[in-house]
Formats: structure tokens, sequence, C-alpha cells
């Protein structure tokens, strides 16, 4: 299991464990991370599932594709370090990981 640690917009750290596969956003789901609003299931056609990527993990989970890129467009404050949550695959290699959610979603 990969450890994952959310911090909502008022900095609460919440600390859940993903399994490797699944979607970030499927994890903070099934783990009631509070801010993921996930509309679309995770067919990257919404951005309620934002967040941001803690700037040591932005190579690790790479760049936003472009099909990505257009729905941040529709997210509120779209940093350098935005990301769907839903387009972020769970492995072994980001156990750890941190990422902040937005002050508000879409």
């Amino acid at each position: 299991m990969t450890k994952i640690t959310f911090f909502t917009a008022d900095s609460r750290a919440i600390e859940v464990t993903g399994k490797s596969g699944a979607s970030l956003m499927e994890t903070a789901v099934a783990n009631g991370v509070p801010g993921i609003e996930a509309e679309c299931g995770g067919a990257c056609s919404c951005a309620t599932c934002h967040v941001y990527v803690d700037e040591a993990w932005i190579d690790s989970v790479g760049r936003a594709e472009s099909m990505e890129a257009d729905m941040l467009e529709m997210a509120y404050d779209v940093g350098e370090n935005s990301r769907l949550s839903c387009q972020i695959t769970v492995s072994e290699a980001l156990n750890g990981l941190l990422v902040r959610l937005p002050v508000r979603q879409v």
C-alpha cells in the first residue's frame, strides 16, 4: 500500500493508503477526503478533483497532458503544480506523496 498525505485548504493533514493501480481521486473518495468532489467519476470531464502536487513530487507524478490541461482551465487558482487527481495513478513510486487541496473546487 502507498501512503499519501492530503492537506486540506485549512492545512489539516489527512494520511491515507492507496492501492497501486487506483487513481489518486479514487483513493481520496474511498477514504473520505473532504474537498475532492469527483463529479464525473474520474472521466477527466470536470475539474472537481483538482489538487496541488507538492513540488518535491512533480517529477515523480509528472505534468498534465493536453486533455487534462484543458480541463484544468475550468478549475480555480490553477498553478504550475496543479493536477486532476483522477489522472494520477497510485503506485509504489508515489509512497509518501504530498498533495494540497484547493480552497474551492469548480
